[in-house]
C-alpha cells in the first residue's frame, strides 16, 4: 500500500501486486505438498492469469521448469491435485499419467498375473475389445464351454 500527499490531500492507493505475488498469497507450504487454497475445478487449483483460467500446477510447473512440452500433461508424483509443488510435478504423456493413476484400467494394466494366477507374456496375451485376457484360461472356458455341450447332448 502506498501513500502519497497532492494538493494537501493524502491518497491511499495499492501498489499492484505481479503475478508471482498473487500466485504465492494461494499457496500453503507444508513439509512435502505446497497446497492450493484457493478457487479448484475437480480437485485442481484455478488462477486467474491474464483474464483467462489457468491450472494452479500447470502455471507452477512453468514457473521453475519451463514451458510444458507439446503433447505432454503435469503428472502430480505426490496423487495431491491441489499441490503446486513443482518438485512434485512432471511433464508426462497422458497415457503414462493414467497408467500411473489409481484408476481401474491403471490398476489393471500393472497387475502381471490373470485372476487365475498364470503369468501374462506377450505369448500368453490376447488383445480383445475390452482389454487383455489370458490364453490359458481362455482356452479352458472354451473347451469348458465345448464340453458341457457335448454332455448336454449326450443326456
Amino acid at each position: 500500500m502506498g501513500i502519497t500527499l497532492h494538493s494537501g490531500y493524502f491518497y491511499v492507493f495499492e501498489l499492484k501486486k505481479t503475478t508471482e505475488q498473487r500466485f504465492w498469497e494461494k499457496v500453503e507450504k507444508t513439509d512435502s505438498c505446497w497446497n492450493w487454497i484457493a478457487a479448484t475445478n475437480n480437485g485442481y487449483g484455478i488462477f486467474k492469469l491474464n483474464g483467462k483460467s489457468v491450472r494452479s500446477h500447470r502455471f507452477s510447473y512453468e514457473l521453475y521448469k519451463g514451458k510444458i512440452p507439446k503433447g505432454l500433461t503435469i503428472d502430480h508424483l505426490c496423487r495431491n491435485r491441489k499441490c503446486v509443488n513443482s518438485e512434485h510435478l512432471e511433464a508426462v504423456t497422458q497415457k503414462v499419467n493414467v497408467l500411473r493413476g489409481i484408476s481401474i484400467q491403471a490398476i489393471n494394466a500393472r497387475k502381471i498375473y490373470c485372476i487365475n494366477g498364470h503369468k501374462f507374456t506377450p505369448e500368453n496375451t490376447m488383445k480383445r475389445k475390452t482389454g487383455r485376457m489370458c490364453r490359458i484360461c481362455f482356452y479352458n472356458t472354451v473347451n469348458k464351454y465345448k464340453q458341457s455341450k457335448i454332455l448336454h447332448k449326450l443326456s
